[in-house]
C-alpha cells in the first residue's frame, strides 16, 4: 500500500503546483503548503522528491517552483483525469461537491482504461 500513498501524494502536489500556476506567475513551497494546509516539513520533502525525480525545477535563489516538460505533462494528466472524472460524477447525478470531492480521491486509482470509459461516457 505505501506505494500507492505516495503516487497519490506525488500527483496531488503536482496538480496543486498546476492549478497554483493557472493563478499566479511564480508558485512556492509555501503556496503549496497553504493551499494543502501540510507542514512546512512535508511540502519540502514533497517538492524535494519532485525535483529528484524531473518533475520540477526548485530555483535556489527564489524559491519558485518550474515544470519541466515531463512534469508539466504529468500535471496536466492528473488535472484532466480529475476534471473528466468530476464531469462524469455528476452527470450521473452527484451534486458538485460531492463529485468534486470524489473525483481528488478517485484520480489517483482508477486504471487508463476505466478512464476511457469515464471519458467516453461524458461524451455522449
Amino acid at each position: 500500500m505505501p506505494i500507492k500513498r505516495t503516487r497519490e501524494s506525488e500527483e496531488m502536489y503536482l496538480e496543486t503546483i498546476l492549478l497554483l500556476h493557472k493563478g499566479q506567475p511564480n508558485v512556492r513551497s509555501v503556496d503549496v503548503r497553504d493551499e494543502l494546509g501540510l507542514a512546512k516539513s512535508s511540502v519540502s520533502r514533497g517538492v524535494n522528491l519532485l525535483e529528484k525525480k524531473g518533475y520540477i525545477h526548485i530555483d535556489r535563489e527564489t524559491g519558485n517552483l518550474i515544470f519541466t516538460g515531463a512534469g508539466r505533462k504529468k500535471a496536466e494528466g492528473i488535472y484532466e483525469r480529475h476534471q473528466t472524472l468530476t464531469k462524469a460524477l455528476m452527470k450521473l447525478g452527484a451534486k458538485p461537491g460531492l463529485a468534486e470531492e470524489n473525483a481528488c480521491r478517485m484520480e489517483h486509482v482508477v486504471s487508463d482504461e476505466m478512464m476511457e470509459v469515464f471519458r467516453n461516457y461524458i461524451k455522449e
